[in-house]
């Protein structure tokens, strides 16, 4: 009896001394990772600290390359620069416009098209056929002179709906939606029909309410989209108050005319470095979206991953 009870206590004793190294090595396991995340986020973070250090510092360390990670005689001048100009305040103006425009119109268009194509082959004859069209559109596009002479033809030059209509409707967020919809119990659908709703009403009132994770993250993706674009600006306005701030900001250097600046224009000029200015742009076009994103990034995790492609 004795020799049964030193067994099972040497096994006991076994099973706790594992548990505890299980424990030791789970808790090395998380500092590691605690550590390598940290050096990450510090590598991803520091390129962007450099970046707000040359905004603000002066001309000449600059263009010296003494800036590092500190600005170097700290002055606000490339942002003065930049801030001071009306056509600054006209661009924002015009990106707000397109944003309060486009990320609606994408959100409405993205998911009235992903609503059928999530349903069964059963419920949707053809089904394959317009995905398959619509994927075919990832793949291959018109080009930049059709779409510059649609663009045309359609007298949208100078207008938003220039820097709206063409990219309205996103393949890619069309099929993260529809896959995060196709993860929704279809009996919340039956019964819906057994109640005597229809296909816009169970949109409206359930699928919607229910796929608020990948509606988030969509429109963070048009959000973003639509902040950052500067090549269609440049193509489809021909004049530069009707630039979106992106498009004005890559072009505030490039359209410099020194022969129509004035004395103090000039002077102030030479105390600006290309470098510092574009950095204060960066820094300026960026902070918006920083300001958004803590707002949406909890949805964001789970929109990706509930609305990723099946096999």
């Amino acid at each position: 009896m004795s020799e049964n009870i030193t067994i099972r206590d040497l096994a006991q004793r076994e099973r706790r001394a594992t548990a505890r190294m299980m424990t030791r090595g789970q808790k090395a396991f998380g500092v590691v990772n605690i550590i390598l995340l940290a050096f990450l986020g510090l590598i991803c973070l520091l390129p962007f600290w450099h970046v707000v250090s040359l905004s603000f510092s002066d001309a000449a360390p600059v263009l010296a390359g003494q800036v590092t990670l500190w600005p170097v005689r700290f002055t606000f001048a490339s942002y003065n620069y930049i801030l001071e100009r009306g056509a600054f305040w006209q661009s924002i103006l015009n990106t707000l416009k397109r944003v309060a425009i486009g990320v609606p119109i994408n959100l409405l268009l993205v998911i009235l098209a992903a609503y059928p194509l999530s349903k069964e082959k059963h419920a949707f004859r053809g089904r394959s056929i317009y995905v398959w069209v619509l994927f075919i559109t990832m793949l291959f596009n018109g080009g930049m002179i059709p779409s510059y002479l649609l663009i045309t033809n359609m007298k949208l030059l100078n207008s938003v709906w220039a820097l709206v209509l063409p990219g309205s409707l996103n393949v890619f967020n069309v099929v993260l939606m529809l896959n995060f919809f196709r993860q929704l119990p279809g009996e919340l659908e039956d019964a819906a029909f057994v109640d005597g709703a229809g296909h816009f009403r169970i949109l409206a009132q359930i699928w919607i309410p229910c796929s608020i994770p990948s509606i988030a993250t969509i429109t963070l993706f048009s959000l973003v989209g639509h902040w950052n674009s500067w090549f269609d600006g440049l193509i489809y306005m021909k004049k530069m108050e009707f630039y979106p701030l992106q498009t004005y900001l890559r072009s505030v250097i490039m359209t410099m005319n020194f022969e129509t600046m004035s004395v103090t224009e000039l002077e102030r000029l030479s105390k600006l470095n290309d470098r510092a200015v574009k950095s204060a742009q960066i820094v300026v076009g960026a902070i918006p979206i920083l300001m958004v994103y803590p707002f949406l990034q909890r949805y964001f995790i789970t929109g990706i991953t509930l609305g990723s492609v099946k096999g």
